[in-house]
């Protein structure tokens, strides 16, 4: 497999928006999530992750500064039942509840769509099931046109060791910013979760990194362990 090193990935791309990481582990033993947001608004930076008992939310930095709470503020990481959802909005909620209705990942987000701001940011959603297996999906505009909604879906039925999938929201800067193309890139997953996620974080953009998060699971005993830095701290 030709694996892409993430770090190197991202310190070439100043600004990813918000991106998801799933994978496992090296020794294979533990599904790996990573999650983080980027920023170029002051909106958009004003934000740190909070830590609850099922996952993280986002909170305002400086409530002051906070303009349009529905897309700023939200649940980036759900965990139920075995079960991690990580999404880049308030459609993690939306994929949790249609779960417990006994409905899928895709019947949810077939329920939604991109963002209704200026760049109609795409929305992207990953799932880890219980046995490591995962998904990922984006809803995005159709090359820029809000007239269509394009949702496109990665299931990945068995998880490698080593191995692990990125997606983003944007291609990279620009104005408009340009969306993700194509599928998620297929990149190398490599030491244990604090050196992973922290590489990760150190090679964000320094001007516009605002939050990760990071969460290893063992498959076998189901327990987890989580890491979390914000750009700024109460």
């Amino acid at each position: 497999m030709n694996l892409i090193n993430i770090c190197d990935e991202l310190k070439s791309n100043a600004y990813p928006g918000r991106g998801i990481i799933i994978g496992r582990s090296e020794d294979g033993k533990h599904a790996v999530l990573i999650y983080f947001i980027t920023g170029r608004s002051e909106s958009s930076r004003n934000r740190i992750f909070v830590p609850e008992e099922d996952g993280i939310r986002t909170e305002a930095f400086d409530p002051s500064k906070l303009n349009d709470p529905s897309l700023f503020i939200y649940h980036p990481v759900r965990i139920y039942d075995g079960h991690l959802i990580v999404t880049n909005g308030d459609q993690t909620d939306t994929i949790r509840d249609n779960m417990l209705a006994d409905n899928s990942f895709h019947s949810a987000l077939i329920k939604r769509e991109f963002e209704p701001d200026a760049n109609y940011t795409p929305r992207i959603s990953g799932l880890i099931l219980p046995d490591g297996s995962y998904k990922l999906s984006i809803l995005k505009s159709l090359d820029g046109d809000p007239a269509c909604c394009c949702r496109s879906f990665f299931e990945y039925d068995t998880a490698i060791a080593g191995a692990g999938h990125f997606i983003s929201t944007y291609k990279c800067d620009g104005n408009p910013t340009p969306s993700f193309e194509g599928e998620p890139k297929l990149i190398s997953v490599t030491g244990n979760l604090s050196e992973f996620a922290t590489g990760i974080w150190n090679a964000l953009n320094a001007d516009n990194k605002v939050s990760l998060y990071g969460l290893s699971k063992d498959i076998h005993s189901g327990t987890n362990e989580s890491i979390l830095f914000n750009k700024y701290s109460k």
